[in-house]
C-alpha cells in the first residue's frame, strides 16, 4: 500500500486492492479448476492469455529447460545471458511478458537499440556491435523454434539483417608459438596448460574435443601414421587430423598421468574458466601481448601450422570439421611470409624464362 491519507493515496490503495481481488478470483477458478498450477499460470490466467496461447518468456523456459539436452553447457550459458536481457528489456517497456503473436519488427528493432544503449553496472564493457547481434541471433533462433512448432505464424525477422563486422581472427605467429613450447615451467598446473594448448595448436582440436579425447579416438595405420578421429560435439561433423610428432608426444607423455588414467581421458581435465586464466600466466612469461585464449590455439592451427605451410584450404576445412569452406576462410589468412614465399618461386620462374636461348625464343614465336 502507499502511506497517506490524501486523496491519491486511497485512490492509488483502492486500485490496488481491487487488482488484489482479481488476483484471488483467478487463484480461486484454477483451485476449482483440481489442476496442478503456478505462479506464472495465474499470472497468465491474470494477463488473459489463454492456454492455447504462448508467450515470449515460455518460449525461452522451453528453450532453456526442454532443450536443454541438445545444447553444449557454454551455450546454454549464451542463451541464459540473452534471455536475462530480455527480461530487461521487457522491464523498460513495463511488461512482464509479450504474446508471441504480438512480437513485430518494431519489437525486435527496441531490442536492439536497447542492447546498444545498455550501461553495465558492473565491470564489463558496453557491448559491442557483434555481441548486440549474438544476442539478436539467438533471439531469432527460439523464434524459429516456434514458428517450427507452429506457435507463431508471421516471423518478426522476416525484415531484419543482422549486420556483423568482420574481425581479424587471432593467432600465433611461428616464433610466438616456438616460445610457448620451448618454455620451461616448474609449476604443474602450468606445465598443463602450456601442453594442452600447444596440442590444440597442432591439432585444432577446441576445448571440449581434447577434454574428451581417448585412446580409442587415436588410430595407428601401416606406417605408424597416427591420427585423431571423432566428432565435433558442437556440429556432430566427424573428422580426422593426423598427428604430427609434437601432438604425438604430449600424448604419450600423459599416457601414465594418474588424473588422466582415472576419467579415461588422454589429458587430465581442467574447466575452461581456469584454463584460458591460467594461459594469461603463459602469455606473461613468454612476453607475449597478444589475449592468450585456448581458442586462439585454433586459430594458430588454421593459419601459422597449416596454412601457412601450403596445406591446402580444402584439407584444413576437413581436419576442422567445417561443414562449408566459408568458415574455414574466416579462420584462414595469407599470411605475408605465405605471400614473400610464393613471390620468390614466382621469381625464380620468370628469371629460368628470362634465361631461354634466342633460339628456342624463335621457335616459340613461330
Amino acid at each position: 500500500k502507499v502511506r497517506g491519507n490524501n486523496e491519491e493515496a486511497r485512490s492509488l490503495n483502492s486500485y490496488i486492492k481491487q487488482i488484489e481481488g482479481t488476483v484471488f478470483e483467478h487463484y480461486r477458478t484454477l483451485t476449482l479448476a483440481k489442476k496442478p498450477f503456478d505462479a506464472e499460470d495465474l499470472r497468465n490466467s491474470y494477463m488473459g492469455v489463454e492456454p492455447d496461447e504462448h508467450s515470449l518468456l515460455s518460449l525461452i523456459k522451453y528453450h532453456n529447460t526442454d532443450l536443454k539436452g541438445t545444447l553444449e553447457w557454454g551455450t546454454m550459458k549464451n542463451y541464459e545471458t540473452t534471455q536475462k536481457y530480455i527480461q530487461l528489456f521487457l522491464k523498460s517497456k513495463r511488461m512482464n511478458d509479450i504474446l508471441l503473436d504480438q512480437l513485430s519488427y518494431k519489437f525486435v528493432v527496441d531490442f536492439e537499440l536497447f542492447l546498444r544503449a545498455f550501461k553495465p553496472v558492473d565491470h564489463h564493457k558496453p557491448m559491442g556491435n557483434n555481441t548486440v547481434m549474438k544476442h539478436i541471433e539467438r533471439l531469432r533462433k527460439m523464434i524459429n523454434v516456434a514458428i517450427k512448432n507452429e506457435w507463431l505464424e508471421k516471423d518478426p525477422f522476416a525484415k531484419f539483417q543482422a549486420k556483423f563486422v568482420r574481425k581479424d581472427r587471432g593467432f600465433l605467429t611461428d616464433k610466438e608459438l616456438k616460445a610457448i613450447e620451448n618454455l620451461k615451467l616448474k609449476v604443474p598446473r602450468l606445465e598443463l596448460v602450456k601442453d594442452l594448448f600447444v596440442f590444440s595448436c597442432y591439432t585444432g582440436l577446441p576445448y571440449s574435443e581434447v577434454m574428451h579425447l581417448t585412446m580409442e579416438n587415436v588410430e595407428e595405420q601401416k606406417g605408424k601414421i597416427h591420427w585423431v578421429r571423432m566428432s565435433r560435439k558442437k556440429t556432430n561433423q566427424p573428422f580426422r587430423v593426423p598427428l604430427l610428432p609434437v601432438p604425438l608426444k604430449l600424448i604419450q607423455k600423459y599416457r601414465t598421468n594418474q588424473r588422466a588414467v582415472v576419467t579415461g581421458c588422454v589429458f587430465p581435465t581442467i574447466s575452461n574458466q581456469k584454463l584460458n586464466a591460467y594461459l594469461k600466466e603463459v602469455a606473461d612469461l613468454t612476453a607475449i601481448k597478444k589475449v592468450l585464449t585456448f581458442h586462439l590455439a585454433r586459430h594458430t592451427f588454421a593459419t601459422t601450422v597449416t596454412l601457412a605451410n601450403g596445406v591446402p584450404i580444402e584439407s584444413v576445412s576437413k581436419m576442422l570439421a567445417h561443414t562449408s569452406i566459408r568458415t574455414t576462410q574466416i579462420y584462414a589468412r595469407v599470411l605475408e611470409k605465405k605471400i614473400g614465399d610464393d613471390m620468390k618461386l614466382l621469381s625464380g620462374v620468370l628469371k629460368r624464362q628470362s634465361r631461354t636461348p634466342s633460339c628456342m625464343k624463335r621457335i616459340f614465336r613461330k
